[in-house]
């Protein structure tokens, strides 16, 4: 009998986006009441179903509709998208999905996520001319000599790495380039693959979960939520501590096993075929020539020049893409490749991560059905009924619960502070409990299932590793139980403090 194999990363999105067209028409259609700032003009504008209505943009508005944020959070632009206004959900008529919307919805999602699509398609172009230049042969081999001996160095130096831009700026589909860069470099650790998965990806996810003063997510909360970003920080800081050296540890262990015997990798069957794609010439020690070092000197530029424009210049994917674009162009220089071979090397690189940019669109066209359903604010009004009544402890854990499954949703962290901390951080004062708890509560709980969420980045990353979801779950799931616990812990303590 021949064996089922798992699907791949698109049919899975695709049976998601099914079921999700199915809860449109099970789920009630319901609107919130929307407030939105128009900075050229001063003033509010409240959307309802029925129309929009212009208000004074004053604090005396905000304490009217019980939106019990400061003034300035919306005029100094901290909070730029619409957000809900509490008290003002109803019912709308009911706009389920049907199999045209659901045909439709990956183009949309596509179409949404252009931005993203082309960062991955210039990386991928970016990737292409540094292959072909043999930097990275060079590269890595002298990396793999010189951490001979000591190459758990690697695992923890990346994987805290990332946990720091991912808590600082929110470093995550930033890391979709560092996987081809990364697992070469891995694999002549005599690691295997499934490690520089694990120390890029749960680096990242580990440092989103505990942001600290990631603008998209730990200040858009405390800001829809009225309360100061620093609030709460020490609580954050401490889980971010213990959230990186469990996955450390958690990454260590697994690496040390499938050392010293590689049939305990959770991916041997595909060893061969990993190796084939790339370990290009890792056993050859590439003469690392001047030329070469300015290329890698160029190739590094363009991750920090990223890094700081981001975190510090307010830069999005636009400036993003450019700066891998202009990279790509001096090294082609450097390199001395002819115009057209540069454009056909550009062009193949870009064409072997259209998978992946094609998983990014489809994944976001869960979402635009969900949007299009009008059955999001329906799921937030339900949830934020659960939780009356409760005592702290089981309410601030019934919250984690409640984002993880919000999240599945809505994977932007942005997107969903402006949409639930209005309507769900009031509820802390009726419990009795700092707000702060309640963003903690928002990050820990999209943090966590971030690990395993198939509507966010996992199935992209995994696509360019070539690895199944199923072999990641199978690796993943006993540390996410592990955080899980730990979090709930945290956060019951936290509440009585």
């Amino acid at each position: 009998m021949k064996k089922i194999k798992f699907p791949t990363a698109q049919t899975i999105l695709l049976i998601i986006a099914a079921l999700t067209a199915i809860l449109t028409w099970v789920f009630p259609s319901g609107k919130f009441d929307s407030l939105t700032y128009n900075k050229a003009n001063n003033h509010f504008v409240r959307t309802s179903l029925e129309d929009s209505e212009i208000l004074l943009a004053n604090q005396e508005t905000l304490n009217s509709l019980e939106i019990k944020i400061p003034l300035e959070k919306f005029t100094n632009g901290d909070i730029w998208k619409p957000i809900s206004i509490p008290n003002t959900y109803k019912k709308v008529e009911a706009s389920p999905q049907g199999v045209i919307n659901f045909i439709k919805s990956p183009i949309k999602g596509i179409i949404e996520a252009s931005d993203i699509i082309f960062l991955v398609l210039f990386i991928g172009g970016l990737i292409g001319i540094m292959n072909y230049t043999g930097a990275f042969d060079a590269g890595i081999s002298w990396l793999a000599l010189s951490l001979k001996g000591k190459e758990y160095i690697l695992i923890i130096l990346v994987t805290t790495i990332i946990a720091i831009g991912g808590t600082t700026f929110g470093l995550a589909e930033e890391t979709i380039a560092f996987y081809p860069i990364l697992i070469p470099i891995f694999l002549a650790a005599k690691y295997d693959a499934m490690v520089a998965l694990a120390c890029i990806y749960l680096g990242s996810a580990i440092g989103t979960m505990c942001s600290t003063v990631n603008p998209f997510s730990a200040i858009i909360a405390s800001d829809a939520s009225g309360i100061n970003w620093t609030t709460g920080i020490t609580g954050r800081l401490v889980m971010w501590g213990l959230g990186l050296i469990i996955c450390i540890i958690y990454i260590l262990r697994y690496a040390i096993r499938v050392k010293k015997d590689p049939t305990k990798s959770v991916i041997y069957s595909q060893k061969d075929e990993i190796e084939s794609l790339f370990k290009n010439n890792i056993n050859t020690v590439g003469k690392m020539t001047i030329q070469l070092k300015i290329i890698l000197l160029v190739f590094a530029l363009c991750f920090i020049v990223m890094v700081y424009g981001v975190s510090l210049e307010g830069w999005w994917f636009e400036e993003m893409i450019a700066v891998f674009f202009v990279g790509a162009i001096l090294i082609g220089i450097i390199g001395r490749i002819n115009e057209f071979k540069f454009v056909e090397i550009f062009v193949k690189g870009a064409g072997d991560l259209l998978g992946v940019a094609l998983i990014i669109g489809i994944a976001r066209g869960v979402s635009v059905l969900m949007d299009d359903g009008q059955i999001s604010d329906t799921m937030l009004y339900y949830a934020s009924n659960a939780t009356i009544d409760m005592n702290k402890g089981v309410f601030i854990n019934a919250m984690l619960f409640i984002y993880g499954g919000l999240s599945f949703f809505i994977p932007s962290s942005s997107g969903m502070a402006v949409l639930t901390m209005p309507i769900m951080s009031p509820l802390a004062d009726g419990i009795g409990i700092g707000r702060e708890l309640i963003v903690n509560a928002y990050q820990y709980g999209m943090g966590l299932f971030y690990f395993i969420n198939p509507t966010g980045l996992i199935l992209a990353s995994l696509a360019i590793v070539k690895v199944g979801y199923d072999k990641w779950l199978r690796f993943v799931m006993p540390l996410v139980i592990i955080l899980t616990l730990v979090t709930m812990v945290v956060l019951t303590i936290s509440v009585y403090l």
